[in-house]
Parts: structure tokens; sequence; C-alpha cells
């Protein structure tokens, strides 16, 4: 899970964060964009195209399957052809009986929408079993002194080798300055866990190789990447800042709430 070489990733679309503002809505942040980058590990090649072989995998397959019903399932029930959205619904739960996370997820969903709590629990529990960070949400946000960090992650397949134990996830941030002084990002710190409950540290100096000034009611973005042994798992953090309008102040630390890194993205809770 080391970052050792950057290099850039393109067709991340999908790494969308809500409540941009566009126009002239109420929100009038204004953002730095900035690319995409990746962490390449050792052994996975050193093209940014699609791993060699990655399209055998049958669990590449799978994944991509199941993101393919879910789209097309959507399509179906708004332009209100319902005979092949229930087509489509039943092929879901099929796929889903087959996946134990996703069936549980789904079981979860559905005892809680009936008020059956005890069943809900017990559903719950057998979840954080076999899958310990399948509860948390595929995106987070929090604010620490009126800095607010949003994230979304998103597993990238055609980078990913499931055989050889590569999973690929990228994921995008959103901080932005809503307080009424100018601060620096100087450092970065990530508690990355994976499935089997094996946790690295990593901390290094900015981000994507900048310590950006945000100044009040402005925003800054990036994307990055991170490769993990196991299908699921979880990112933390913190941001170290300081505020740069006045000389000699103490940094303070800008939390980055937990978030999920799946090949199935939120599952069966977003259907």
């Amino acid at each position: 899970m080391h970052c050792l070489n950057l290099k850039a990733v393109a067709n991340l679309h999908s790494l969308s964060l809500p409540g941009r503002a566009s126009g002239g809505g109420a929100k009038d942040c204004s953002f730095r964009v900035n690319r995409i980058f990746a962490c390449s590990v050792p052994g996975s090649g050193s093209g940014t195209g699609p791993a060699q072989g990655s399209s055998q995998s049958p669990f590449f397959s799978r994944t991509e399957t199941y993101a393919l019903l879910k789209q097309q399932l959507e399509v179906a029930a708004k332009s209100e052809d319902y005979k092949e959205a229930a087509r489509l619904r039943d092929s879901l739960r099929v796929f889903e009986e087959e996946e134990p996370v996703l069936r549980l997820q789904r079981l979860l969903k559905e005892a809680i929408a009936d008020e059956r709590f005890e069943e809900a629990a017990r559903y719950r529990d057998e979840l954080k079993e076999i899958a310990p960070h399948c509860l948390l949400k595929c995106s987070s946000d929090a604010t620490t002194l009126g800095i607010r960090v949003q994230v979304r992650s998103v597993y990238i397949e055609g980078r990913s080798q499931p055989s050889k134990g590569l999973y690929f996830f990228a994921y995008r941030i959103r901080i932005t300055n809503n307080s009424d002084r100018p601060v620096q990002l100087l450092r970065r710190h990530w508690i990355i866990t994976d499935a089997n409950g094996k946790t690295e540290s990593v901390q290094g100096v900015g981000v994507i190789g900048e310590q950006p000034v945000i100044l009040p009611k402005t925003g800054f973005e990036y994307s990055s990447a991170c490769p993990l042994s196991t299908s699921s798992g979880r990112m933390e953090g913190d941001f170290e800042m300081k505020h740069i309008d006045k000389v000699g102040t103490r940094t303070f630390n800008v939390a980055i709430a937990p978030f999920a890194l799946s090949t199935f993205g939120d599952g069966a809770d977003t259907t």
C-alpha cells in the first residue's frame, strides 16, 4: 500500500462528489481541481492501461455484471418499463443470493424498513463477522474547525488483478474552507485497513506534491488511489493544517472520516 510512483489515471468519472455548486447556485465556493494520480505497486506494471490478464478474472466479470444490472434497472424504472424492471430486479436478487455480503446487506435493509430490529441486529452481526468494513459507505463527510472534507471511493477494475491479490481503488477528495481564515495543508496521514484486519499507517508531505493554500469560501479537490490485497477495506485519517493569516499559529488536524473500499461499491444499500 505504499505510494511509489505517481502516474496519471484517466476515465474516473464515477468519482464525482455531491453538492458542487454550478452557475448561480446558493454555494459560492470556488474550487481548484487537480489531476488524478495513482500509486503504483511492485509488480503492477509500468503502464496506465488495464492490467494484463485482468479481463480473464471471474471476479471482474461478476462485479461488472452487478454494476450493469443495477444501471439497467435504474434506466428501466425511469422509462416506466416496469416489466423489464421487474425482470432486472429478480436478476439482481438471484445475483445477491450468491454473494453473502450483498444478500445480508439486502436483508438488513429490509429488516430495518419493516422494523424487525432483532433480525436486523442478527444480520448486522453476521456482516461484521464476514466483512468488517461493509457497513461503511464508500463516501464520508466531516468538518473540523470549519474545514469540510468529503471523500468518495471507487473500485478500478481495469487496474486490478484479483487472481494475484491486487485490488485497485481510487478516491476523490474535496476540501472546502467554510471558515473565515485562510489555511494551508501541510501533511497527510492515512490509516488503511484491509479485510483481514491488517492496518498500515501512511504519512507524507502535502497531497499529490502540493501544500495548497485554501482561502475562505474556496476549495481544493484532488484524486489519488490505493492498492489493496483484499477486495474490501477502509481508509480514514487526517490533514495537518495551519492558519496563515498570523505568524506563529499552531497547526491543527482536520479529520477524514472513515470510508469503505469495496469492489461492489455501496452494494445493496444503493438499490
